[in-house]
């Protein structure tokens, strides 16, 4: 069967390749994120079209008006071309405030959907990802990047679209009512064109830039709040400032850098419309005086030029947008393509083993691009009997434990729970037979109750009555006892209102009701008292008789009554016989180093 090689879930980069993004290529990327709209995008696209129509119909209207109307004081005439024009304006008004409405609403759903898919997929993702990329940055991408994209869809995209129609149109007009003229109105676009071929890389890569350094921010503000009482403990707020100004400072400059690129396009255009404006003018005189055309055909003209240059300019912020919007899909589109590693393998010919819980075969632990934790251990746990890890702190007992788990794959090796490959459970099927509290317990806002019986089936729909008696035939009720609201107990995430020896309590709790067939202790009584702790071991000793348990401690006392010891340290684990005897290995390898 084959073994999972180290995976490197870093966010660092995004593929230089996606700087070169053509605009048809753009648009395939966007137009996935608009499924299931198709229905109020194509109402709103027709909507725009009309909003577009009525604006290449007026200066037809009104160069007609000024030859057949006003030259031959037509005052009749001319209320009806008026009366015509404010019909057109005002099906224009309806028909563009109708697709705000309705693309305002699209880029919402958008942007819910997206946010859904963004945290469906960091669910799916192993715990090796969360340890390779900092939280603040992934809260950019979910709440900032996401946003982008919703900006883009309410505001840009169809005006984007209204505008390049606009363009063609009048573009299509100016060349029909006269050729020549038209091409030398034409000719100023040609040029910017160019120039924004040129120049949007650029615009690309710095906007890019732009919003990878926001997301350093936001993860050093994470970081170092998150780390608050330590920095103020140690009196170190001049780093928290000096990290903070660093990080800060860098995102100006690429922020500085990202408006002038993103603003770059918009004096070109206006540029190129005056420009056009003045030939127009200038070859129009030239043209009327030899009678090739009328005064009403060169206003006519100089409306359309208007028409075509000023979506033009119109299109240089709309540009802007678009390349912001490409360059925070590139960086959500890291996290939606990443592949998790830790998925279900099928096994054939696997048979349970009556008698042992977990092994290790010859297993072999890299973290990517780090040095090799365990190299070829071999272990086997029995049902029902308990096992101590001990070693220096960094011998990899942690890395063990989390491999037993399968919070982590081995890079080489098999891991077997009940003679079948680790791998071939479903993840459901592993948190009922595994129960895992780490050093650091997991809670979520909410109650006790709440958080006792996260995603465990058994309790689904209990009142804190039905809980409360299955916590006393599990002897838990001692430990309920030490929160003064019992089940009821408010716990949140932001407060200290709940210390971490209490969180270990709860997280005990809630492993403790599943009545796991391997229960995995790591520093889990590293923050609780003496008392306490025999309290626990009390409990422990009421679970099935076919429950193994594997305890990492420091604390000698929690070990003593291990049936078995391991010694883990410089990549092996090694069977250390009784408690005496792994003593003596700790002072031995302190003496080492």
């Amino acid at each position: 069967m084959p073994n999972n090689a180290p995976t490197n879930y870093s966010l660092k980069k995004t593929d230089a390749a996606s700087e070169k993004t053509t605009l048809l290529q753009a648009i395939k990327k966007l137009l996935p994120l608009m499924k299931g709209e198709g229905r109020n995008a194509s109402f709103a696209f027709v909507a725009i079209l009309l909003s577009s129509l009525s604006s290449l119909l007026a200066p037809i209207i009104i160069g007609r008006a000024v030859d057949s109307y006003i030259a031959v004081k037509n005052f009749g005439g001319l209320m009806h071309a008026t009366e015509l024009l404010l019909a057109i304006y005002l099906v224009g008004l309806a028909a563009q405030y109708y697709q705000t409405i309705t693309m305002g609403g699209v880029g919402r759903r958008v942007l819910y959907n997206l946010r859904n898919a963004l945290f469906t997929k960091l669910q799916e993702l192993p715990v090796a990802f969360f340890n390779q990329n900092k939280a603040g940055d992934l809260i950019s991408r979910i709440n900032n990047d996401t946003d982008k994209l919703n900006q883009f869809f309410a505001q840009a995209l169809m005006q984007f679209l209204g505008n390049i129609f606009l363009i063609f149109g009048a573009g299509i007009f100016l060349l029909v009512l006269n050729i020549k003229l038209g091409l030398a109105a034409l000719v100023p676009a040609v040029l910017v064109l160019g120039i924004t071929q040129l120049i949007s890389p650029w615009v690309k890569r710095v906007t890019l830039v732009s919003l990878r350094t926001l997301g350093n921010m936001s993860a050093e503000v994470s970081e170092s709040l998150s780390n608050f009482r330590v920095i103020a403990a140690f009196n170190r707020l001049d780093y928290f400032t000096e990290k903070f100004n660093e990080a800060n400072q860098t995102n100006y400059r690429a922020a500085v850098a990202a408006g002038i690129a993103q603003n770059v396009f918009t004096p070109i255009y206006t540029f190129a419309s005056t420009l056009a404006q003045l030939i127009v003018v200038s070859y129009g005189i030239y043209l009327i005086s030899h009678g090739v055309l009328t005064l009403g055909l060169l206003i006519g003209f100089l409306l359309y030029a208007n028409s075509f240059y000023q979506p033009l300019r119109q299109l240089a912020a709309i540009w802007s947008s678009l390349q912001l919007a490409i360059a925070a899909l590139d960086r959500i589109g890291e996290v939606l393509n990443l592949k998790s590693n830790v998925g279900v393998v099928s096994t054939s010919g696997a048979t349970a083993d009556s008698r042992s819980i977990l092994a290790f075969e010859d297993v072999g632990f890299t973290y990517p691009e780090g040095k090799e934790v365990l190299h070829n251990a071999t272990l086997n746990l029995d049902k029902g009997k308990t096992y101590a890890l001990v070693g220096p702190t960094g011998g990899g007992k942690t890395t063990t434990a989390s491999l037993m788990a399968r919070l982590f794959d081995p890079t080489k090796g098999t891991i077997t729970l009940l003679g079948r490959d680790l791998r071939s459970y479903t993840p459901e099927e592993r948190a009922q037979k595994i129960g895992f509290i780490p050093q650091e317990p997991f809670l979520f806002t909410g109650t006790i109750g709440d958080n006792i019986i996260y995603s465990n089936a058994t309790y689904a729909g209990y009142t804190n009555e039905q809980l409360l008696e299955a916590l006393k035939r599990q002897g838990l009720e001692k430990l309920l006892g030490r929160f003064e609201q019992g089940l009821d107990t408010k716990v949140t995430t932001s407060s200290d209102a709940i210390s971490l020896g209490q969180k270990q309590l709860i997280a005990f709790m809630r492993a403790v009701l599943r009545e796991p067939e391997l229960l995995i202790l790591d520093e889990a009584t590293a923050n609780i008292d003496t008392v306490t702790e025999q309290l626990l071991e009390e409990i422990l000793k009421k679970l099935p008789k076919e429950t193994t348990r594997v305890i990492i401690a420091h604390r000698l006392n929690t070990i003593e009554n291990a049936d078995e010891i391991f010694f883990v340290n410089g990549g092996e684990i090694t069977p250390a016989g009784d408690l005496e005897h792994a003593v003596e290995m700790l002072l031995h390898q302190k003496r080492g180093s």
